[in-house]
């Protein structure tokens, strides 16, 4: 009799949640955030229009080029491509797009392949959002504050616990 074969569970995913009181505190998660980041890492940015994910990415990006970058965002282009310090970045902006179908001729295994991809509305790309990565949701708290509740899916389960939150982020880090 052949028996069944059974997948483990997933485990459960790591959650950290950082509040986010001002643009300074946004950029400082980013730099935090780039120094674990390498090619084939994918950064999933959730959250209502105008909460923070582009600001993020903006930020990251410049942690990884240069301070004063030109980082337009991808809204209209759906992706911008930076070559960096730790390797290519491509920032997809996924909203205007319909299915994950429309994703694959943005390049998507090419990028998947060789770069660091931070995606807004990943929602967009269906099953082609990889088991392991990294979603950070921001949302609003006040008027100009917002939170980041970073949860590591697969390998970012653990890796999620080695980035320092701790210290001055403008914040503190919220259990």
């Amino acid at each position: 009799m052949i028996q069944p074969t059974t997948t483990p569970p997933e485990p459960p995913a790591a959650r950290r949640t950082v509040p986010l009181p001002d643009e300074a505190a946004t950029a400082e998660l980013a730099c935090r955030l780039a120094s674990s980041l390498a090619p084939g890492d994918l950064v999933a940015l959730r959250g209502d229009l105008g909460a923070g994910k582009t600001a993020l990415s903006r930020a990251l990006i410049r942690a990884v080029t240069e301070e004063d970058a030109e980082v337009p965002s991808p809204t209209f282009t759906l992706v911008q491509t930076y070559e960096t310090d730790i390797g290519p970045v491509w920032h997809f902006d996924l909203y205007r797009l319909s299915g994950p179908d429309e994703v694959t001729e943005l390049g998507w295994d090419e990028a998947r392949a060789e770069a660091v991809l931070l995606v807004e509305w990943p929602d967009r790309l269906g099953p082609l959002l990889p088991a392991d990565h990294l979603e950070i949701k921001m949302t609003f708290t006040g008027p100009g504050t917002r939170q980041a509740e970073l949860t590591g899916h697969g390998t970012w389960g653990s890796r999620l616990g080695s980035i320092d939150l701790s210290g001055d982020l403008s914040g503190l880090e919220q259990p």
